[in-house]
C-alpha cells in the first residue's frame, strides 16, 4: 500500500508547485488567522487553483461559525474540510452531508482513551487526523504523540497520522504505526510558517523509502 502525504499550511504557489512536484497526494491551506500559516480566502482560492486534479486540497479551519464556513468552502472550493476545533460530531456531519464535501477531524492523542472515545465520528465524517494534543494552537506545533497509544487497534474508518513529522522519523512512523496518509506542517519549515523546498522534497522522499 502506497502512503499518502499531505503538507499541510502552504502559503506560497513555490511551496504548492514543491509540493506537487515532490509527490504529495494531498496539500493543505490554513485559513486561522492565529496561526502563522495563515492564509486569505482570496490567496487561499489561487492557490487551490495551482493544484492538478490528482492532488487533493484541504481546507483547514478553527470553529467557523455556519455562514462562515459556507462562505470559506464556495470561495475556496476544496476537496476536503478539516475541523481542528471544538466543532459536534453532528456539525460536521451536517455540513458533509449538505456541501457534499469530503470531512476530516483533528484528534489529539494523549492516552488510549481519547482513541477509544473517538468511535463517535464512525460513519459521521470521512477521516480521522490522529495529532499531538492541542495547546496554543490546535496544530502545527511541531510535536509529536506517543505512537504506541495505537498499537494493536484496528481501525474502524480511514485515518491519518500528524504531530511532529520530519523526513527523520517519518519512516519510523509509518513502520511503527502502519499509517496510511501522514500530515506535516512544521516539519517542513525553516521557520514558522515558513516552508523549505528541500525539507518538502526530503520528506516525501522518505515517504516514499519507507
Amino acid at each position: 500500500m502506497t502512503t499518502q502525504i499531505k503538507i499541510c499550511g502552504l502559503s506560497t504557489p513555490e511551496t504548492v508547485d514543491a509540493a506537487v512536484d515532490a509527490g504529495a497526494s494531498h496539500i493543505g491551506l490554513v485559513h486561522y488567522e492565529p496561526s502563522a500559516r495563515h492564509v486569505s480566502l482570496e490567496d487561499a482560492a489561487r492557490l487551490r487553483r495551482r493544484a492538478p486534479g490528482h492532488v487533493k486540497v484541504v481546507l483547514l479551519t478553527v470553529n467557523m461559525q455556519p455562514a462562515e464556513l459556507e462562505t470559506a468552502y464556495r470561495a475556496v472550493q476544496p476537496d476536503v474540510l478539516q475541523f481542528h476545533g471544538r466543532e459536534a460530531v453532528e456539525w460536521m456531519k451536517m455540513v458533509r452531508d449538505l456541501l457534499k464535501v469530503e470531512t476530516w477531524r483533528a484528534v489529539g492523542l494523549r492516552e488510549r482513551e481519547a482513541l477509544d472515545k473517538s468511535a463517535k465520528y464512525v460513519g459521521q465524517i470521512d477521516r480521522l487526523l490522529f495529532d499531538a494534543p492541542a495547546k496554543a494552537l490546535p496544530g502545527g506545533n511541531g510535536e509529536a504523540f506517543r505512537w504506541d497509544i495505537l498499537d494493536g487497534y484496528d481501525h474502524p474508518m480511514n485515518w491519518a497520522l500528524a504531530g511532529g513529522l520530519t523526513p527523520e522519523n517519518v519512516g519510523d512512523a509509518i513502520a511503527r504505526t502502519g499509517a496510511p496518509l501522514v500530515d506535516t506542517s512544521s516539519g517542513v519549515e525553516s521557520a514558522p510558517g515558513v516552508k523549505d523546498v528541500g525539507l518538502i522534497r526530503a520528506f516525501c522522499e522518505a515517504v516514499r523509502s519507507a
